[in-house]
């Protein structure tokens, strides 16, 4: 099959990490897989790289960029429709909201048949005011109008995008957001040098988030938690993976309340270390405010590290109570504090949560899967009469 995976930007973010997986198997399959991207990065680090190691071709298309603007806009529409003319696909995948809608358009202007959509967070959602929330969810209904079948990375995508119209439950199909699940293994002894690393003792225990240093990623409640969390267990310590355009922003806070030399941040790491970083977590902490479905939670439960998570979208599909994890109400930084206490004063059940979790993942959850799935998918589309 002759497929192109189009998406806005290959920074270092899970739908990218997805993709670029997507089209290494893809190839691995023997399919001719173009990779179209604009040509961005940022802070969060880039994978452009790992992108080009695939073997599919790269197109980095200088229109598609992420800030709204309609000139680029429409010149990447031009750039795309005159893309797809002169690769003939047989599938158009498109990814993230603004290559989505752009990228979905010009496939069908160019006469593309069946065009896929990956929702990997919907793109109008509680985080945004009411008018940018009805324009997207306007535009996601428009390009829903040309898409022959929506991918999505968890069941609540899916609820979401027919509870808001974009198409009946019929087109849709959940595949789980892959990952190199072998990359996973615990290691005891990476465990204890991580740990002398960051100062942190033996009796200690490491609370640990991954996620970019911006808005809507929850760290503003993380810190609202660190005090009250820190009075109910005085052992604990915490680390940061990632960086952010709110870094400086978020350091400030810390200083403010005097909590700076509690919280160890590491910086922009290769997504290929987070699974020894994580050999250094006592447990996870995911207060997103807005997933699809929350591949950190995923890795660390590959890790045995159990998380603590916020309930929603995609995050309790994975999170289940009393067997691989737990979960709090969205932005209630109380009960997120209360819950590091009562989880970091139990050793056991934090051993037996993390054993339960990687378990449930190893299969779900394994990029592999994710390849054969999708592969089904075109597959079927090729075969079935013309839309």
């Amino acid at each position: 099959m002759k497929i192109c995976h189009v998406i806005t930007r290959l920074i270092i973010g899970g739908a990218q990490e997805n993709t670029v997986l997507t089209c290494r198997g893809l190839v691995e399959r023997g399919h001719d897989v173009t990779l179209i991207a604009g040509p961005e990065t940022g802070p969060e680090g880039s994978l452009w790289d790992q992108a080009r190691q695939t073997g599919c071709a790269i197109v980095s298309l200088n229109s598609l960029c992420r800030a709204v603007s309609p000139l680029s806009d429409w010149q990447a529409r031009r750039d795309l429709t005159a893309l797809f003319k002169q690769i003939k696909p047989d599938i158009v995948h498109t990814h993230s909201s603004k290559a989505g809608i752009i990228g979905r358009e010009a496939a069908a202007i160019a006469g593309v048949t069946n065009i896929v959509h990956t929702i990997h967070g919907m793109s109008f959602n509680r985080t945004q005011s009411a008018l940018p929330r009805w324009i997207y969810r306007m535009l996601e209904r428009r390009a829903a109008r040309v898409t022959t079948a929506f991918v999505c990375v968890a069941d609540a995508m899916t609820k979401q995008a027919v509870d808001a119209g974009l198409a009946p439950a019929s087109r849709f199909t959940t595949v789980r957001s892959g990952m190199e699940v072998d990359r996973f293994t615990p290691d005891l002894e990476i465990r204890n040098t991580l740990r002398k690393q960051w100062g942190i003792a033996d009796e200690e225990v490491a609370v640990g988030t991954v996620a970019r240093l911006f808005k809507n990623k929850g760290y503003e409640d993380i810190i609202k938690a660190i005090p009250r969390a820190i009075e109910g267990n005085n052992k604990l310590k915490f680390v940061w993976i990632g960086d952010g355009d709110y870094r400086n922003r978020y350091e400030q806070s810390l200083q403010a309340i005097n909590m700076h030399s509690r919280v160890h941040m590491t910086g922009l790491v290769p997504p290929t270390e987070i699974p020894k970083l994580m050999n250094g977590f006592d447990m996870l902490v995911h207060a997103s405010h807005w997933e699809g479905l929350p591949r950190t939670v995923v890795q660390a439960s590959l890790m045995e590290v159990p998380a603590i998570s916020y309930d929603n979208d995609g995050a309790p599909e994975v999170v289940i109570p009393h067997e691989t994890g737990v979960l709090v109400k969205c932005g209630q930084a109380d009960q997120l504090a209360e819950a590091i206490i009562q989880l970091s004063a139990d050793p056991e059940q934090r051993r037996t949560l993390g054993r339960a979790a990687r378990v449930k993942c190893l299969t779900a959850f394994d990029w592999r899967r994710m390849v054969d799935q999708l592969e089904q998918l075109y597959s079927d589309l090729l075969s079935s009469p013309a839309r």
